[in-house]
């Protein structure tokens, strides 16, 4: 594992960065400059970057689901394709489950059921906390307009 990799909280300088490494990364759905913008200041405390030579290398974003109290959904996870074998996604969802402020008890992601890298790296975050993950089907292939995978939704915890 290198170890002249940080991970922290995304910055504003971070917005356009984060932006083009979704895009590099080919298979996840790119939003627009302005909604990375805003993971990078007001979503911040529910994201984290990896950084290496002071470029964004990793990224994990999240929101804490409305209603339902202490559970953090990760919504994207995009690591530059020359620093994959670096736990990197991993690491990026320890570092925002563990912030004390944010309390997490349970994370919640969904994931399309080809994507078996995504899969595994959850599981590693439930054997990391002990803890069980269990998964049921949530959006179908027919609640997209254009083509898209069914997501399963994947849930972990409780956190000790």
């Amino acid at each position: 594992m290198r170890d002249d990799i940080s991970i922290r909280k995304p910055r504003k300088q971070d917005g356009k960065k984060i932006h083009e490494l979704v895009k590099s990364t080919k298979v996840l759905d790119v939003n627009s400059e302005y909604l990375y913008l805003l993971q990078a200041t007001h979503f911040s405390n529910l994201c984290s970057v990896a950084i290496c030579e002071e470029e964004v290398i990793g990224f994990v974003s999240g929101y804490m689901i409305p209603n339902e109290n202490n559970t953090l959904f990760i919504w994207q996870v995009a690591v530059d394709e020359n620093f994959r074998g670096n736990d990197l996604a991993r690491r990026l969802i320890l570092d925002i489950v563990q912030r004390k402020e944010l309390n997490i008890k349970f994370l919640h992601t969904t994931v399309s059921p080809s994507n078996n890298s995504s899969i595994r790296v959850f599981e590693k975050v439930a054997k990391h906390y002990e803890t069980q993950m269990t998964s049921c089907e949530f959006f179908t292939k027919e609640d997209f307009n254009n083509q898209h995978e069914e997501e399963v939704l994947y849930k972990i915890g409780p956190f000790k």
